[in-house]
């Protein structure tokens, strides 16, 4: 039999429309406790390849002949080497392109909605990393927000959109995956903005993102308005857009609330991240839809694949926004933390221009799950 081929986008339309899919893992046990591919209705046997070198018959009548079946490894090689030997063996399976490098990589663009001077906005789902980025067009002009480092995506896109990117921004100072806001900005001439008190050690020229700047996009203001919101860093801004949506950053998510801790500043920040949630955040529109930069769980997807939410439904939901007792809260976003993001530090040096590693190095540092949040 034929071994098939499956790429990123093939199986994250798979996750979008909640299809069945059998994940045969052939990682170590270790490396797929820590990260996975996640779907709703997604199967999963971890067997690792070198268990399986001298033959699959022990791992046969494991493999369903009614769903389709996806081998994945790290890379692309193991999987295709166990793909052919069960392909031999009588059974009809494929192998994930690229492997876990292409997954963590894959970006799909969402459209969330029209603005209302007939500009859109659109969210780029990182579905194997949990990063959430943003695209606002106007008049020929494009914006963008929390971009990861695969640049082209964002610069093809608004090409294929008749726009030019104009201005990038970064909410903050980013730690769990290295921003291409500076690359976007050095490959388009656009303006590149970070939060000041994010960027003391910074070895790059930006513009200040301070509370109360508008910025227009296109020929008119679309009303892109900044929100200092600190809490997740000391610098960490929000935007309110077109009076509509509130890009939060890394402050608010669908199930959780953003983690104090990834400057080593926890203690000090929790009394920010409070009064950010608790203040700030409710003294704006409950129909404002939030669109955070990141998601934790598959579930946190809506049925077009995007992740947004009113920020009413999140104020009645969200555990993180309904804990009256501020020792409580402040136990909970300093003592109950998940392990830090993988290479967080070189991560944020990367951002902060004080290292340039090579790609091959920055994919290493970016591998793992999402662990930007409070669970």
């Amino acid at each position: 039999m034929t071994v098939n081929v499956l790429t990123p986008k093939d199986i994250t339309k798979k996750a979008f429309n909640r299809e069945e899919l059998f994940i045969l893992d052939v990682r170590n046990e270790s490396d797929f406790n820590d990260w996975k591919i996640e779907g709703e209705n997604f199967e999963y046997l971890n067997v690792p390849y070198f268990e399986l070198l001298d033959g699959v018959e022990e791992i046969t009548g494991e493999i369903p002949t009614n769903k389709v079946v996806l081998v994945v490894c790290a890379k692309e090689g193991s999987s295709v080497m166990v793909a052919e030997m069960l392909s031999e063996a009588g059974l009809n399976v494929s192998y994930l392109k690229g492997g876990m490098k292409a997954w963590s990589e894959y970006l799909e663009p969402v459209k969330i909605g029209d603005l209302n001077d007939g500009g859109e906005i659109y969210q780029f789902v990182r579905i194997g990393k949990g990063c959430l980025s943003y695209m606002v067009l106007s008049e020929g002009e494009a914006a963008v927000i929390d971009s990861t480092r695969m640049t082209d995506i964002y610069i093809d896109f608004a090409k294929s959109k008749g726009t030019k990117i104009t201005h990038v921004f970064d909410t903050h100072l980013h730690a769990d995956h290295i921003s291409g806001g500076r690359t976007i900005a050095e490959k388009t001439g656009a303006t590149y903005w970070l939060p000041p008190k994010d960027a003391t050690e910074v070895t790059f020229v930006y513009q200040p993102l301070e509370h109360g700047n508008d910025v227009a996009i296109g020929n008119t203001t679309i009303n892109f308005e900044t929100l200092y919101s600190p809490g997740h860093t000391i610098g960490s801004s929000s935007f309110i857009v077109d009076r509509e949506y509130l890009l939060s950053g890394d402050i608010l998510f669908i199930n959780s609330i953003g983690r104090p801790d990834l400057a080593g500043k926890a203690e000090d920040w929790v009394a920010d991240l409070r009064t950010t949630l608790y203040k700030r955040y409710r003294e704006l529109s409950e129909d404002l839809i939030v669109l955070p930069a990141h998601f934790m769980m598959i579930d946190e997807l809506n049925e077009d694949g995007s992740v947004a939410e009113k920020l009413g439904e999140l104020f009645a939901k969200n555990h993180g926004l309904n804990i009256n007792d501020e020792n409580e809260f402040r136990k909970l976003v300093t003592k109950k933390l998940p392990p830090q993001p993988n290479a967080y530090q070189e991560i944020r040096e990367t951002n902060m221009g004080k290292i340039n590693p090579n790609l091959e190095k920055q994919r290493e540092m970016e591998i793992g799950p999402n662990r930007c949040a409070v669970r």
